[in-house]
């Protein structure tokens, strides 16, 4: 698992007792990992990637923000990269450079995009299925979804909150979705096509972040909150696919002050939750249902990927 706050990536493993600095020069916008590649955006549009043969430095020639990454490959080298400002997908192969994928800029619903502040829309979160689908959710837009690994894009059905914070897919059902919004989760088992509310049982409807067990596409973590602001964030475990949600508080946060943020709640293969809470790592045993604190990091985390 790869572990970011804002000037360091760590990398944290069964063998390890306690995260390993991976990588310390500061300038951190988003991670990613690829079996034991690392791959780690950073300002000013470059990219580093480090796996066992190295670490490699290249220019995107993206000039937005990084805002999600995905790593379809590691070799050859295959990435997506959402950005912040406009949200526009853009494809590296190789060596790069970048190159913006034309079907994402030429999706009809682009002009419903927007953002409660009136800035410009992003792409948030990627989410990505067993059998090569790709999800990208906007902020605020909804679901984009490809059936070829971001070559092709469409909207999802509209029939979830727009206002979507991240996405997730099941490792185990290609057709399950997951997406945690502003108005609480919700679930698909077709791709999209068609959604299921699932609210009943959190204490609030803002969600955040949500993680899917790696082989239980039933059991998911999902944090909610007052709203945008945090206030009373909570962590919340279901095993029935959102029809029920127990309040995470065994060894965990019972409340947190500020918003349990997307891209901090996280399932190992292994079938270990974690969750960050500040600069405190926490780690899940039994699903996620009982929690133990592991680790202070020097600073805030700001990301968890496994």
């Amino acid at each position: 698992m790869l572990i970011a706050t804002d000037t360091h990536v760590y990398v944290h493993s069964s063998y390890s007792a306690a995260p390993k600095a991976l990588y310390e020069d500061g300038g951190i916008q988003r991670i990613a990992r690829r079996g034991d590649a690392a791959v780690i955006a950073l300002k000013g549009g470059d990219l580093v990637v480090i796996d066992p043969g190295g670490t490699r430095r290249m220019a995107t020639g993206v000039p937005e923000e990084v805002a999600a990454l995905l790593a379809l490959s590691t070799d050859p080298l295959n990435l997506l990269i959402g950005v912040d400002d406009g949200a526009f997908v853009y494809r590296l192969q190789g060596d790069g450079p970048a190159e913006r994928v034309e079907s994402f800029d030429a999706l009809a619903c682009r002009s419903d995009w927007y953002t409660p502040w009136g800035g410009p829309p992003a792409v948030r979160a990627f989410a990505a299925s067993m059998d090569g689908w790709v999800y990208a959710d906007i902020h605020v837009g909804s679901i984009m979804r490809s059936p070829d690994e971001g070559e092709t894009w469409e909207p999802v059905t509209p029939d979830l909150h727009v206002d979507v914070h991240e996405v997730a897919t099941s490792p185990v059902d290609a057709g399950r979705l997951y997406a945690n919004t502003a108005d609480a989760v919700f679930i698909s088992d077709d791709r999209g096509t068609t959604w299921v509310h699932r609210p009943d049982g959190l204490s609030a409807r803002y969600g955040r972040a949500i993680a899917t067990h790696p082989a239980d596409r039933d059991v998911v973590l999902a944090s909610v909150s007052n709203g945008p602001g945090g206030g009373d964030a909570r962590l919340y475990r279901t095993e029935d696919a959102g029809m029920t949600w127990a309040h995470v508080a065994d060894g965990f946060p019972a409340s947190c002050e500020k918003n349990i943020d997307t891209y901090q709640v996280a399932f190992t293969p292994d079938g270990t939750a974690w969750a960050a809470v500040g600069s405190t790592l926490y780690s899940g045993r039994d699903g996620g249902a009982e929690w133990d604190a592991v680790w202070e990091a020097p600073d805030a985390i700001r990301m968890l990927t496994a």
